[in-house]
């Protein structure tokens, strides 16, 4: 009988993570599904209803079906929470589907949306066309910030692809990290320097869903759309490249071509959100970890679970954020780290990080 070779194995797992975990079945994930998606639901009404103005809830019904534009209340429903709850809906796919694509793709427990530059680079892009074109509607700089996260990935995978082996995960990560750098000094520089792109910035840039255009929501739809859909089918292919090159090779898997096709959809999928609701961190992190928890390692149950929780996450935390500091709130993006950073880091603690 011919032996396989060691090399072409995922590692075995130690410890507490050899205890072999039951098989999910697909009723049960179908079942758990169901349950995220109404907790989803549940969520977005919260969204709507729930804010630093008080609105009843009658009004925020007819607000949504039978607006009356001359009353305050429905306005508020009308132009403030339903843009909000959408660009939070639309983001937290983009971010979830994106994370979970790039921690298969690196097959690094820790990377995230940025991993690859395509925050920086549409951070630096919005400050470019703020600074230099003037350019302060968000319609307006959405495709900058579209535009410098595709060079930035481009850029990232290309010095990667430098060598023999080719775009390998280590490589990748190291390129993401240099690019993340350079950009992140260039965006210093140009705010340094110019204190009225300083005040416009400090508030996209720290993550927020509120004042959310529903120009700039209508711009990202097709390219969050567009990007979910590739990441939704490239559940088989990252399921053959999670147990390495040459054994997804040996599948049949043409690595390259699904490695070209996530960065694609990571590339659509960060540079919308990014430039809808600025570089919101740690939902792309923690959430595929958290789906990943819930159904093993079947990617083609990672994704939409992700697409899933991440934008509950989201909605949760922008709710949080508009209830605690009234009359004031509190950005989502800051929300969002302190909300997740806890139970990840008990996660980690404990040794039930999922494996990739």
């Amino acid at each position: 009988m011919t032996s396989v070779p060691s090399a072409v194995l995922p590692p075995a797992p130690r410890g507490k993570a050899a205890a072999v975990r039951p098989r999910r079945s697909r009723p049960m994930l179908a079942g758990g599904l169901v349950l995220a998606l109404v907790l989803l639901v549940a969520a977005t009404l919260l969204s709507l209803a729930v804010g630093s103005g008080h609105v009843p809830l009658g009004d925020v019904w007819q607000g949504l079906f039978d607006p009356d534009r001359t009353e305050r209340t429905h306005l508020i429903v009308q132009e403030v929470r339903v843009p909000r709850t959408v660009a939070g809906l639309l983001a937290g796919v983009a971010l979830g589907l994106a994370g979970a694509l790039m921690q298969g793709v690196a097959r690094n427990p820790l990377a995230d949306p940025g991993l690859l530059g395509v925050n920086a680079g549409a951070g630096a892009a919005v400050v470019l066309a703020m600074s230099v074109f003037g350019l302060t509607a968000p319609g307006e700089y959405i495709w900058f910030g579209f535009g410098g996260a595709l060079l930035a990935a481009v850029a990232v995978y290309a010095i990667g692809s430098l060598g023999r082996e080719g775009a390998t995960p280590v490589k990748l990560a190291l390129s993401g990290a240099a690019a993340s750098a350079l950009l992140g000094s260039l965006t210093t520089a140009l705010l340094l320097t110019d204190s009225e792109t300083f005040d416009r910035f400090r508030y996209w840039r720290v993550g927020s869903l509120a004042g959310r255009d529903p120009d700039v929501i209508w711009h990202a739809l097709p390219f969050i759309v567009a990007g979910a859909a590739v990441a939704l089918l490239l559940g088989p292919q990252m399921n053959a490249l999670a147990l390495g090159d040459d054994v997804a090779r040996g599948l049949g898997q043409r690595v390259g071509l699904a490695r070209a096709g996530a960065a694609a959809a990571v590339v659509l999928l960060c540079g919308a959100a990014t430039a809808l609701a600025g570089p919101i961190v740690f939902v792309g992190l923690v959430v595929p970890h958290t789906a990943r928890m819930i159904t093993g390692p079947d990617y083609r149950w990672i994704l939409p679970y992700s697409a899933v929780l991440a934008p509950l996450l989201l909605l949760a935390s922008d709710i949080v954020g508009r209830v605690v500091a009234r009359p004031g709130e509190v950005q989502v993006g800051i929300v969002t780290a302190a909300v997740g950073c806890v139970p990840f880091v008990l996660l980690v603690r404990r040794g039930k990080l999922a494996e990739l």
